[in-house]
């Protein structure tokens, strides 16, 4: 079993002179894809969630710089944990769309080792990454966990500020490409928790044959305490989370367009 990276036969790249921006690591949880897995937070998003719970991540000029040599460092460790659980290392953000071709030779290197991939995305794919970019890191994705915020535009662009167009484009692609993938939808009272929104949701998803599950991820405040530590207004105020019956009723929705539901 490889030992560490300088055992590796590197892939035919000059990756080393690639840096990325990280925002953290995440070692052996459970709920970022299949299995046990390493999560990887890239620095920088573009979108302005009012719910964000990792505020500080937005900044798309720190973070701490590594080559994918260092990553995949961190990661060997629980390789064998990872591959005994089915499971492996799942990148998120931030958005890690925006360090896509970063992204690509990471992915490439995990591939290279066996080790499962998984991208967690919003799923905002910037016209100049539609082509060969795109194509060559879904080549190396062994699955996407796309959160889709709100189908109805404007209402997208109320909570985060920006179009939805690029996910809804990008959740149909993978059906095409017949990706696995599971989507996430975050219930934010008075956002996202309407019966239209959740209607337009299960029509959306409906056709989407690649989707394996939906989880519908209650909102909650955790976040709002790195707002005030940045002393940074919280938008949501004192926001209360979802009720249990307002859960139920959402699930029972989705599951009337087949969808296999979960939260």
């Amino acid at each position: 079993m490889v030992k560490s990276f300088q055992d590796i036969d590197i892939i035919d790249i000059d990756q080393d002179h690639m840096l990325g921006r990280v925002h953290s690591f995440e070692n052996c949880t459970a709920i970022d894809g299949p299995g046990l897995r390493v999560v990887v937070f890239l620095q920088g998003c573009q979108f302005r969630c009012k719910y964000c719970h990792n505020r500080d991540s937005w900044d798309l000029h720190s973070g701490d710089l590594y080559t994918v040599a260092e990553i995949v460092e961190k990661v060997l460790p629980f390789a064998s944990f990872l591959r005994a659980s089915n499971g492996g290392v799942t990148v998120s953000g931030g958005e890690a769309l925006l360090q896509a071709e970063f992204l690509t030779l990471l992915f490439k290197q995990f591939k290279k080792l066996g080790i499962h991939t998984c991208l967690d995305t919003n799923g905002y794919v910037r016209d100049q990454l539609w082509g060969e970019k795109l194509d060559a890191l879904m080549a190396v994705t062994d699955h996407v966990l796309l959160d889709i915020k709100q189908v109805d535009d404007q209402k997208h662009i109320d909570l985060v500020e920006v179009s939805n167009a690029n996910t809804l484009r990008f959740a149909k692609h993978l059906c095409k490409i017949n990706k696995p993938t599971w989507i996430r939808h975050v219930l934010i009272p008075g956002y996202t928790d309407d019966g239209e929104s959740i209607h337009k949701l299960g029509e959306f998803l409906k056709p989407l044959n690649n989707v394996q599950r939906v989880e519908i991820l209650p909102y909650h405040r955790m976040g709002k305490t790195k707002w005030e530590e940045m002393n940074l207004d919280y938008p949501l105020g004192d926001l209360e989370p979802p009720t249990t019956e307002s859960l139920t009723w959402v699930l029972a929705i989705l599951k009337e367009y087949g969808l296999n539901v979960s939260a």
